[in-house]
């Protein structure tokens, strides 16, 4: 592979005429660095699509391409890659990349920076190791990590972005139109009742579809079984993070007491998050977002998940497609793989930044072709993204 020799650093963001979630809400604001907070979830989000890139080149010649969340404050995270991650890899030679990841990680543990920026940080980095990997052997990702299990990774449609209850009713029998037949919308912009809601996709979709609801971390652990039993008459697949990240022992009551299968993960970093979590209690479905763990961990995640008898369900989350690939290729090789996310919004937008083959059509994500990722920054996304050092 050659010695690491440079890691640069980029900040890609695309312009969106509706801000992701959906229009604003009565009381919402756009504030003066363009964030809006939803009321439904006391969350900040931007009100354009943003990501993090990276570009790790060796001696040899090699480049590897990494991502990770740049959706708010990225420069604190481009400032974390350039200043202190990257000093300590340049010149690292070895094809350990998970080695790497825990040396990575280990710098900082002992102040209590076991994820966050710090970590998203990592995912990206380690994202390009497995990208340099692959291309220095001429194979795909999912061809390193494990006998491919699923040609094209299943997929399910996430978020109707639209003001309404009856809009959003609307766009889920359009998209059900087209094919699709697994759908989740967000409680933190149901502001018709996410009950009222479950009921009208149901009405509308017909018993033959999968219908998730995202609830957003917003519920106490007995508010999110009451919701849960309230929401059982129309067979949910499942309910997403029903309370917040920190409640660990109120998650694992959820998952028991809950009358419908719960699914988490996203905001979980690495495999000690996990095991944390599944010593309290096990789940439905665990949702590893790549975006945050990087191949190693995400692997790792997924290790657990298998051990336990939990079905993994990947995350998607806003970003041009280089850590969705990854996030397909460790998915493809995973028996106990249910569906991935599709970010309807977000995912087509993303693909004209990129070169590969990289698809979703009939109801599935179809892996690009190429060695390590499959995809790279195309000439477009060298001309808005912006260079950090």
């Amino acid at each position: 592979m050659g010695r690491i020799a440079a890691i640069d650093t980029f900040i890609v963001t695309l312009p969106r005429d509706t801000p992701y979630l959906g229009p604003l809400a009565e009381g919402e604001r756009v504030n003066d660095h363009g964030y809006v907070v939803r009321k439904g979830n006391g969350t900040i989000y931007p009100t354009v699509d943003r990501s993090i890139v990276v570009r790790v080149k060796t001696d040899a010649g090699l480049v590897g391409w990494g991502e990770t969340y740049g959706i708010c404050a990225p420069r604190a995270t481009c400032e974390i890659i350039n200043d202190l991650l990257a000093p300590v890899l340049i010149g690292a030679d070895s094809p350990d990349v998970e080695r790497l990841w825990d040396t990575l990680y280990g710098l900082m543990r002992v102040r209590g920076c076991t994820s966050g920026f710090h970590v998203d940080a990592i995912a990206a980095l380690d994202i390009a190791l497995w990208d340099l990997l692959g291309r220095e052997r001429g194979e795909p990702l999912s061809a390193l990590l494990g006998r491919r299990i699923h040609d094209t990774v299943p997929g399910y449609l996430s978020g109707l972005p639209a003001a309404t209850l009856a809009e959003r009713v609307d766009m889920a029998r359009a998209m059900y139109d087209e094919g699709h037949r697994a759908f989740k919308f967000a409680a933190a912009v149901s502001h018709e009742g996410v009950v009222e809601e479950m009921a009208a996709l149901r009405d509308a979709l017909g018993d033959g579809v999968d219908i998730m609801v995202d609830l957003h971390w917003k519920f106490d652990p007995d508010e999110a079984i009451a919701l849960a039993g309230r929401l059982a008459p129309y067979t949910p697949r499942f309910i997403e993070a029903p309370v917040k990240p920190e409640d660990m022992v109120g998650l694992a009551r959820v998952a028991r007491e809950a009358p419908v299968p719960v699914a988490a993960g996203e905001e979980w970093y690495t495999s000690y998050d996990v095991a944390n979590r599944l010593a309290l209690g096990d789940l439905a479905y665990i949702q590893p977002e790549m975006g945050h763990t990087g191949i190693t961990q995400f692997r790792r995640i997924a290790a657990l998940a298998g051990e336990h008898g939990i079905s993994v369900a990947p995350h998607a989350t806003i970003g041009i497609g280089l850590f969705l690939a990854a996030s397909l290729h460790v998915s493809a090789t995973l028996p106990h793989l249910w569906k991935h996310e599709w970010q309807h919004s977000i995912f087509t937008r993303g693909l004209a930044l990129l070169d590969g083959d990289m698809s979703y059509r009939d109801g599935g994500y179809h892996l690009p072709s190429g060695p390590g990722l499959g995809v790279e920054p195309s000439a477009h996304f060298f001309n808005i993204a912006e260079a950090i050092s």
